[in-house]
Formats: C-alpha cells, structure tokens, sequence
C-alpha cells in the first residue's frame, strides 16, 4: 500500500515530514502540557513521521553520503556567525520596523522562564533543532521544491542542478519561514542553495545545517539569547 501511494505521490517523503512540522507547531502552541512533555511529544512524532515517511528518500546508500563533510561543517559554522553577527554590532538592530512589525512579529523565544532552566527540555529542544529541523528542511526546501521548480518530475532532476529561478525562489521562500530573521534567513538560504549546487549531496546539506543549528543552540543555552528559539 505504501509503495502504491508513493508512486502516486513521490513527493511525499520530502514535503510530508515539513507539513508534519507545521502542524505539530501550531497543536504543540495550544496543548496545555508541561514543556516537558510538549518536546518530548514533538520529537516523538517527527522522528516517527521521519522513519515512516522520508524513509524512501533517506534509505538510499547514497542519499546521506558526505561528499565534503569539513566544507559542510565550515558552512555550518559560517551560517552560524553570520545569524548572530547582526545582533552582536547592533544591539538595537533587531527592533527596526524592517523586523519587528504587525506581520513579522518580533523576535521573542518561546520558551518560558520556568522552561529556560530546566536541563530536560534544553537537551529535547536542542534535539529538534540539531536532528529534526536539518532533515526535514533540506528534504523539503533543497531536496524536493529546488528540484520541483524546474520540473514536475522532480526525481528526473539531479541534486544541485542550477536553475536561478529555482535558486531564488526557494532563498527568497526560506528567509519568509525566518519571520524577524528574513534577512539572516536569506543570507543562510543563499549559502545553503550554493553549498548544495557544489556538493550535489543531501547528506552535507543536513551536516551544515545541523552544525550551524547546534552551535546556535549552543549560543542560546549559555548566551542566555532565548529569541533565537522561537
């Protein structure tokens, strides 16, 4: 059965775990459940929806093989400097109305007080942002839709294939989901874009992004910059 919905839809495994995502999101915002047991759901699910999932396009030997594993780990890092770099010159930078407006929001964490001491739901949240969020984004964002937008068949299309509408639309598409941080969102998809034109690897795009994910979680927990995990 599995295998005649995915010949129906093979675009499933790369967009079902980021929908996934979306939803669990937003449940996840009104569930009146401890933050404990809200991370610790959250994470529960998405690696399910992953293994049951993205196991289609992840299972291949190739599908995770490093290419270029110290260049994905430098671009993690690089990622890294330039999300924070803003904030660090400019204190007041992040307030400007360009970020901080009725559609965009305002950068706030959104972990409570109580939540930002507990060692539990620092390491789950880290998990998500270090195991979950590179996976699912690179499946969806650089895996599938760079490829679906220069071709239906997106399957047919080779990773890393240059298209500059593709290119653009998916950079332009990944700093919207950064709300406050569209611009360092840009900033971070334009290099991912490039780092995926050059190694033609889905596995170092989930290494860069994982790296650059676990030294911002690193920056929040002992920076105490909570606005970084929204």
């Amino acid at each position: 059965m599995r295998d005649g919905l995915l010949s129906r839809s093979p675009s499933l495994p790369y967009v079902g775990p980021f929908v996934a995502f979306l939803v669990l999101l937003v449940v996840s915002r009104w569930l009146p459940l401890p933050a404990v047991a809200t991370q610790a759901g959250f994470a529960a699910v998405m690696l399910a929806v992953l293994a049951i999932l993205a196991r289609p396009a992840l299972s291949p030997p190739s599908a995770l093989r490093l290419l270029n594993w110290p260049g994905s780990l430098l671009v993690g890092v690089v990622v890294f400097v330039i999300w924070i770099a803003p904030d660090l010159l400019f204190p007041a930078y992040r307030h400007h109305w360009l970020f901080e407006n009725s559609f965009l929001g305002n950068p706030k964490g959104g972990l409570s007080p109580e939540s930002q001491g507990s060692a539990v739901v620092l390491w789950l949240r880290s998990i998500r942002a270090v195991a979950i969020v590179p996976v699912v984004e690179e499946l969806f964002w650089r895996a599938w839709l760079m490829r679906w937008l220069i071709s239906a068949d997106f399957l047919s299309v080779p990773l890393g294939v240059w298209s500059a509408q593709a290119f653009w639309v998916v950079a332009l598409l990944f700093a919207s989901e950064h709300g406050s941080y569209w611009d360092v969102g840009l900033a971070a998809g334009v290099i991912y874009n490039w780092w995926m034109l050059r190694t033609k690897s889905l596995g170092d795009l989930i290494l860069a992004h994982a790296a650059a994910n676990a030294c911002v979680s690193a920056y929040v927990v002992f920076a105490g910059r909570w606005e970084y995990w929204p």
